[in-house]
């Protein structure tokens, strides 16, 4: 295939000229098109294999299901930051779920001076990194793992307030599928009984 510039070099009126730009449009548009026929299916195909992992979580409240639906649907519409925020609201309800499956008597052990009464109150007063901490505290993720959600927070943190961070689809989709494999990881876990710690406030 020649290049538009020979072509118009060659062009002997406005009517070739004109013919010959608009052949070139149509050849770009069309290649254009499998370009992004090819990025669609490929983004669709991961999506599929985030449901079949989704799939995989028995336990999930409505609530959770709306949230993943909402990162999913933000995904397929290119709103990338709100599939990042979506995505967290439902880790981080579900995690907490797990956490006061109990009640709240795992997280008064292993932090005694919360005097909160009920999740409503916790989840007013407590900072998403500290409830973090203490699953870790309670046993239901190690240390590495606190470390890489707090990691994650920062990343939804960067999606939710004005920042440079601007997150392609591949980044969405791996943020949801990395969170949803913890999810699946979480359900399998019970809660262990767990030794009260010194008096820790502030988490």
């Amino acid at each position: 295939m020649t290049s538009m510039r020979e072509d118009l070099k060659r062009a002997t009126d406005v009517a070739e000229l004109l013919g010959i730009v608009r052949g070139h449009i149509a050849d770009f548009e069309s290649d254009a098109h499998k370009i992004l026929s090819q990025h669609e299916a490929a983004t669709r195909s991961r999506v599929i294999t985030i449901e079949q992992t989704r799939r995989q979580l028995h336990s999930l409240s409505a609530r959770q299901q709306q949230l993943l639906d909402e990162a999913l649907s933000c995904i397929e519409y290119g709103l990338f930051r709100a599939a990042h925020v979506a995505a967290w609201q439902a880790f981080i309800d579900f995690l907490v779920e797990k956490m006061a499956s109990d009640g709240l008597d795992h997280i008064r052990a292993v932090r005694s001076a919360w005097k909160y009464e009920t999740l409503e109150e916790l989840l007013e007063s407590v900072a998403e990194h500290q409830l973090i901490e203490v699953a870790k505290d309670m046993g239901l993720i190690n240390k590495g793992e606190m470390k890489a959600l707090h990691g994650e927070l920062s990343t939804r943190n960067q999606c939710a307030h004005p920042s440079d961070f601007h997150p392609n689809a591949n980044e969405a989709l791996g943020y949801v599928s990395g969170l949803l494999r913890r999810m699946v990881h979480l359900q399998e876990k019970a809660l262990k009984p767990v030794k009260p710690t010194v008096n820790r406030g502030s988490g």
